[in-house]
């Protein structure tokens, strides 16, 4: 997995997406921004849940466990169902995200203490930043199960990339093919803007074969 991830670190999410578009399959997220600067990041998806405070709930801090579950280079992707009125990460859990070694985190949602993470240098994307805690709005429902990250499926484990233009989640069972695809089409792409830079007119280089390079394979 190690191998799959640095190749899938190699690659943009613009063309990841279109590897998808190409297999038939989901994966991209909008919406959701690099709130610490610019970045571009991949690993491993550790997931939390979050939701309204219910009776029953771990009595743990919200994204605690999704921290001490993380090893160096993973991602944790919250699911906080698109709320941008209230948190749903904040400046002390960034710090132990550092204190892991954790590579990104990211929010369907709002988080706050922005300018904490920024100076901790771990990069936070999300919908949102805001000042209103969590604390009595917001409790985790569930760690490192299945989620939904907007209108996507994020199983833990799964891949993800994220840059400035957006995020992009992989099937962890079907990795290996989509960044092979990906690979392809970046490769095609890179000789394409050589093509460009070297002279070649943008009109002849983006001909139809361009438009064609998203076909989906024939079962």
């Amino acid at each position: 997995m190690d191998g799959l991830i640095a190749r899938l670190a190699a690659l943009d999410t613009c063309a990841v997406s279109d590897a998808l578009d190409k297999l038939g399959l989901s994966g991209a997220v909008v919406g959701i921004s690099p709130l610490t600067g610019p970045v571009k990041i991949a690993g491993r998806a550790v997931t939390i849940k979050l939701g309204a405070p219910l009776p029953g709930l771990p009595k743990r801090h919200l994204g605690a466990g999704a921290v001490m579950a993380s090893n160096p280079g993973d991602v944790i992707v919250v699911e906080h169902r698109g709320r941008t009125e209230v948190s749903g990460w904040g400046g002390l859990l960034s710090r132990g995200a550092v204190r892991r070694g954790v590579a990104a985190v990211l929010v369907d949602g709002a988080c706050r203490d922005i300018d904490e993470s920024r100076m901790l240098g771990l990069p936070v994307f999300a919908r949102a930043a805001v000042p209103v805690t969590a604390r009595g709005r917001v409790a985790e429902h569930s760690c490192e199960e299945p989620i939904t990250f907007a209108t996507v499926a994020v199983k833990p484990g799964d891949l993800v990339i994220a840059d400035g233009s957006g995020i992009v989640f992989v099937d962890a069972a079907r990795a290996e093919e989509i960044v092979s695809t990906a690979e392809d089409i970046y490769a095609r792409e890179q000789r394409m803007a050589e093509a460009i830079d070297a002279g070649k007119a943008v009109g002849e280089v983006l001909s139809g074969d361009y438009e064609d390079m998203l076909k989906r394979r024939e079962t």
